[in-house]
């Protein structure tokens, strides 16, 4: 019995799609409001849904109980004040709680998603790698920070004896809700979106991440982090691409970082009257400055026969689908 947490994300939609088509089951899947997108009502119906999330201890032992390998997604990822408090309590309470039921209920394997956030990203010039170490001066969020602890939970549990493996994805692309997370980036650039920054990061396809969380689960592979990133883009070679994928107009615009700290303002106040997290905010300001690069060779290394999707490929893809499940012209 395979358990997925997180199962309405946009990694845990892909990872639910890929265990189905390779016929990796029975599955249970762990949801807090709704069902995801990405999933035919056929596929739907193969799965096992539970509603509700990763603070209730005895639903998660209850779970467990007849499960043998567990694929940790759930997570808040917020840039948000309004959401500080609940991200904090999902993100490290959370995981805390998952380690803690796989530990009790000795589950055979535990897959974790962690992100490059827990590594911290204000790494101006420097490869990352999955030796760098997190520090205070190179995190610039407080879901780094979440991120950088809930994963310090799952090494914990490693420490008491729990098989587990760890992935660190880039920002994640992928076909999903584009009103949260980094799919809302679509529909910013859909709506045309002046702005782009001087700063770049890498990018991986959710389909990616889904794909080596399972070959990960397959092997012996224990005590691994993998830091998952395809390609390093420039913000406004992003952009570009994904409003050609649209077929609208492109970011014109350079917000320099003076002009980044009044338009995250300007969002921020939008936000206040349209009642949603605004895509730009005071800390993703600031990193959106920010040049970073990964060095994701050690995936490679291990699981050879893995290769990465290339981003204008995932670009393509998710624009077809955006455009496809919203109706745009």
């Amino acid at each position: 019995m395979v358990f997925v947490t997180g199962g309405a994300g946009l990694v845990g939609s892909a990872l639910l799609k890929q265990l189905l088509q390779e016929k990796q089951g029975p599955i249970k899947a762990l949801y807090r409001t709704s069902i995801p997108l990405l999933l035919s009502e056929e596929e739907k119906q193969q799965i096992e849904w539970i509603k509700g999330d990763v603070l209730d201890v005895n639903l998660l032992d209850e779970i467990m109980q007849n499960c043998d390998e567990v694929y940790h997604c759930a997570a808040v990822v917020s840039y948000h004040s309004s959401r500080r408090e609940q991200m904090y309590k999902i993100n490290i309470e959370g995981t805390a709680n998952m380690v803690n039921m796989a530990l009790q209920n000795n589950i055979r394997k535990f897959i974790h998603v962690s992100s490059v956030a827990a590594i911290g990203r204000l790494r101006e010039g420097e490869q990352i790698t999955e030796k760098t170490e997190w520090t205070e001066e190179t995190n610039n969020s407080h879901y780094g920070k979440t991120k950088f602890l809930s994963e310090m939970e799952v090494w914990r549990g490693i420490g008491e004896g729990l098989n587990a493996a760890i992935v660190n994805p880039s920002v994640i692309l992928g076909e999903s809700n584009w009103e949260n997370g980094s799919v809302a980036i679509f529909k910013k650039i859909y709506n045309q979106f002046p702005w782009y920054s001087q700063g770049g990061t890498g990018f991986v396809d959710a389909k990616d991440v889904a794909a080596v969380m399972i070959s990960l689960m397959k092997s012996d592979i224990t005590a691994e982090r993998f830091l998952l990133s395809a390609e390093h883009l420039s913000f406004q070679e992003l952009f570009t691409k994904i409003a050609a994928g649209f077929g609208v107009r492109a970011p014109q615009r350079l917000a320099k970082p003076w002009m980044g700290n009044l338009v995250w303002r300007m969002e921020a106040l939008k936000a206040m009257f349209s009642n949603k997290e605004p895509l730009l905010t005071k800390e993703t300001a600031s990193t959106a400055q920010v040049k970073t690069f990964y060095d994701a060779s050690k995936v490679q290394q291990l699981l050879p026969g893995f290769s990465f999707t290339p981003v204008d490929e995932t670009i393509e893809r998710t624009c077809k689908w955006l455009k496809e499940y919203y109706h745009l012209d």
